[in-house]
């Protein structure tokens, strides 16, 4: 397959380019920093660009199978004090351009406690949730919700608290509202979901939570 990763930089993003490779697939690394990845794979094409630019995104999306999204803010104070209209924003140009090139496969990182899994917050959690993280996941709320209004093939990824610990490859996905809860995982192990889910066409129209 060939792959268009947004966000693919760093983190998730960073872990999935890496892993895509691994299984052999063909990726297209789009962030404003894709140049400085220290990854050199001949299946691998370095695309530096804004997500927020439609003529970024409609240029990245041609010709790929499927598109990954996996878009983070900085972990500074300031970065989790400010309100941010990134994850929607993204969305709302990179739905379209989807559209326009005949791509139909998105799978989107958000995270435990966006949209509907919000509700499954424990109380002890409640009060650092929102301190920490509130202004960015009321954004992930509405980027939920424009893909969910998408007539899209999507997948919503939700994971628990990240760690930079190896990939065990022996997580839970969680898919039912009953069974929702938080817990930990390796950004390499929401990599492997996401890339064996493009492979496989899995949790379409779902919105899964990941923990190991």
């Amino acid at each position: 397959m060939r792959f268009l990763v947004i966000g693919a930089s760093k983190g998730i993003g960073l872990e999935t380019v890496r892993y895509a490779l691994h299984r052999g697939h063909d990726v297209r690394a789009f962030a404003r920093s894709a140049d400085r990845i220290g990854i050199e794979d001949a299946r691998l094409e370095k695309v530096t660009g804004d997500a927020l630019k439609p003529e970024d995104v409609a240029a990245a999306v041609k010709g790929v199978d499927a598109v990954i999204v996996a878009l983070g803010i900085p972990k500074t104070l300031s970065g989790i004090a400010e309100r941010t209209t990134l994850f929607s924003d993204a969305t709302r140009v990179l739905l379209p351009a989807m559209a326009a090139a005949g791509v139909r496969r998105l799978l989107v990182v958000t995270g435990f406690g966006a949209g509907d899994s919000k509700d499954k917050i424990s109380t002890v959690e409640k009060i650092p949730f929102k301190t920490l993280l509130g202004r960015a996941y009321a954004d992930k709320d509405v980027q939920e919700e424009m893909i969910r209004a998408s007539d899209l093939d999507w997948t919503i990824a939700r994971p628990g608290i990240l760690m930079n610990r190896p990939p065990s490859h022996a997580y839970e996905v969680l898919v039912e509202p009953e069974s929702w809860r938080n817990g930990l995982i390796s950004r390499g192990d929401v990599a492997h979901f996401l890339v064996h889910t493009a492979e496989d066409g899995s949790h379409v129209h779902k919105a899964p939570v990941l923990i190991r």
